[in-house]
């Protein structure tokens, strides 16, 4: 029998690329993976795929009393489950799987994709900062493993705790070599939630003074306001809301574009620590793109200059944005750093990382 995964999320999984590329690598290491998430009020679909998906309908959306629903009927469904080790995704979730590993005694892996702790709408208020903190301090005395999406994270938890941490970037998988074709009209693509911090305000502040074409794919707690401001402002013959899109269909945008946009602002530390999907999905879509000026895409632009790193400020933005539209040879540079870059930043080297650490916690059988 092969080993089993159970994995505790908080989204619905449709959208979760990180998740769906882990849990098809844990399936062709030879585990049984189930991911386990929740149904939205409306949720797409999900598509088939080589290992289990399921989804709790919760009565609560948000807040409080969805955290401890949550928790409570990923424990009871974790409860009656048959797994081998389990593995918790984010510190929403920790409550309930450190739960299950005192119960169960079966080995508890932690993937942290951000600091917690630390991201504005937890910052912001202290108590519920410090809940979170606790909740933190004893994962790490409590988890038989774990692993994060970057470097500065991975550093950050084990000069605080002392404890080694894993490194699995959310490298894209590689097929084949880019094609990319970007539109005549050329347009700056942005794809990812639209929630505060994303430098998105300063975003559209920065078409409205340069004239350029903006496509917006995803959803977020800014829709709306995002919707206004473009009303507001009169740009709605420049600027393009996509909506939510399947991480399938995401390329077919990303090849079309110009120019990407991953430029967040600085809200603390989880952001000045992050290291965003977006990121390689634009390289390896061999496009360029602008990107925060934060430790970690520092250290990646040193290596291939796939983009040009700035401030989440109207004005930089905009000086940048008129650089890159109107000088074609700068633009050509920076493709070929991504092709050369696509080569090396890919999933499949990050999924051999996380192959080795889940062979210590959960070897497979020979």
């Amino acid at each position: 029998m092969k080993p089993r995964i159970l994995v505790l999320l908080s989204n619905d999984l449709v959208y979760d690329q990180r998740m769906s590329r882990m849990a098809q690598a844990w399936t062709e290491q030879g585990y049984a993976v189930t991911l386990l998430g929740r149904r939205r009020r409306h949720s797409s679909a999900l598509g088939a795929k080589p290992y289990r998906q399921v989804r709790l309908r919760l009565l609560f959306e948000s807040g409080k009393l969805f955290y401890i629903e949550l928790n409570w009927r990923l424990f009871v469904y974790g409860l009656l489950a048959r797994y081998d080790a389990l593995c918790g995704v984010d510190l929403d979730t920790a409550p309930a799987a450190m739960a299950l590993k005192r119960l169960k005694n079966k080995p508890y892996v932690y993937d942290a994709h951000e600091l917690f702790p630390h991201v504005p709408e937890v910052s912001r208020r202290p108590r519920i900062q410090a809940f979170w903190q606790t909740v933190q301090d004893r994962v790490f005395r409590r988890f038989d493993a774990a692993y994060t999406v970057g470097s500065a994270i991975a550093d950050y938890f084990e000069k605080t705790y002392h404890r080694p941490v894993g490194v699995v970037r959310n490298a894209p998988i590689r097929v084949g070599e880019p094609s990319y074709h970007p539109d005549t009209e050329r347009f700056v693509l942005y794809q990812g939630a639209l929630n505060e911090g994303r430098g998105l305000e300063p975003l559209l502040e920065a078409v409205q003074h340069t004239g350029s074409k903006l496509v917006l794919v995803g959803e977020g707690d800014l829709s709306a306001s995002l919707r206004k401001q473009v009303a507001d402002r009169e740009l709605g013959s420049q600027v393009q809301f996509a909506g939510f899109v399947r991480p399938e269909d995401l390329p077919a945008w990303t090849r079309r574009a110009y120019l990407g946009f991953n430029v967040s602002e600085n809200l603390g530390l989880s952001y000045y620590l992050s290291l965003n999907n977006k990121f390689f999905d634009y390289v390896q879509a061999g496009l360029p793109s602008l990107i925060n000026d934060f430790p970690e895409y520092q250290a990646l632009v040193a290596e291939y200059e796939v983009g040009l790193l700035l401030e989440a400020q109207s004005n930089q933005i905009a000086a940048q944005l008129n650089r890159v539209m109107n000088d074609d040879a700068f633009h050509a540079h920076m493709h070929q750093e991504c092709l050369k870059a696509a080569k090396e930043w890919v999933w499949a080297r990050e999924s051999q990382k996380l192959g080795e650490i889940w062979s210590q916690v959960l070897p497979l059988p020979k």
